[in-house]
């Protein structure tokens, strides 16, 4: 692997309790990924625990800090651009809050760099359902979220609202980011269907996800009802649109 190969972006808002904890564990592994922060002002000194941290990780941790929450979306978005000025050739989501393994960055690294796909994608549900320490009702809203999201769209994809991802650039260089509407968790689909659309090859990877044990969920209610709605309104604009192509 470059020294440059792979970047992991991970948004943050108030994640003192974990934000060091998954920076080291994502350092830890075999494969030398670099981390950005993405941290929208966290009142609690998140940013400046990131800070304190690059003095002992300089070449590979990063922090891009913004004054209040704008949502997942534009953090995200904000973090491809930077990802991609500074040419890496895998680009991850990636929670700070340890529900996302980092051990399964290498998996899906392997789906992109070895396996042919343009966008992996690590499913909850794709082999069953591997939540753990949900509550039945989330489980079930989230599960059959996917399944209402794969009717409309016509994605075949199990976990369609996923949040654990690895991009090759070409995707990124590709779907036109600052046509990127949705903020919310709805951006987690809008960015699949867009690569979709644009012709790239979606391969998804099991993995299995662990509720927070640390600090406060940033989920609600009306983050589905913009996922739900959401999904109507992509499927009636992409009628209208002509989606930039995957390059042979």
């Amino acid at each position: 692997m470059e020294i440059n190969d792979g970047i992991v972006i991970i948004p943050t808002y108030n994640e003192k309790e974990n934000i060091e904890n998954i920076c080291r564990a994502v350092f830890s592994l075999p494969k030398q990924f670099h981390v950005l922060v993405i941290d929208d002002g966290s009142p609690d000194g998140t940013g400046n625990i990131v800070k304190n941290l690059q003095n002992e990780f300089s070449d590979r941790l990063f922090i891009i800090e913004r004054a209040g929450k704008q949502g997942l979306g534009t953090a995200y978005i904000t973090g491809f651009k930077w990802a991609l000025e500074h040419n890496y050739d895998y680009v991850f989501e990636m929670d700070a809050d340890f529900s996302h393994n980092p051990n399964d960055l290498l998996k899906l690294h392997k789906a992109c760099a070895e396996e042919g796909a343009d966008l992996a994608i690590g499913s909850r549900y794709v082999s069953g359902v591997n939540v753990v320490n949900w509550p039945m009702g989330r489980v079930l809203m989230s599960y059959f979220a996917s399944i209402y999201v794969r009717i409309v769209t016509g994605m075949k994809i199990a976990d369609t609202t996923a949040g654990f991802k690895c991009y090759r650039k070409e995707v990124l260089q590709t779907i036109e980011l600052d046509k990127i509407r949705f903020k919310g968790y709805a951006f987690q689909i809008e960015m699949k269907y867009t690569t979709y659309k644009c012709g790239f090859t979606i391969k998804e990877v099991p993995i299995i996800f662990v509720n927070r044990i640390l600090g406060n969920s940033k989920m609600s209610g009306g983050i589905f009802g913009e996922a739900l709605f959401g999904v109507i309104r992509l499927k009636w604009d992409s009628l209208f649109r002509k989606y930039p192509q995957k390059q042979k």
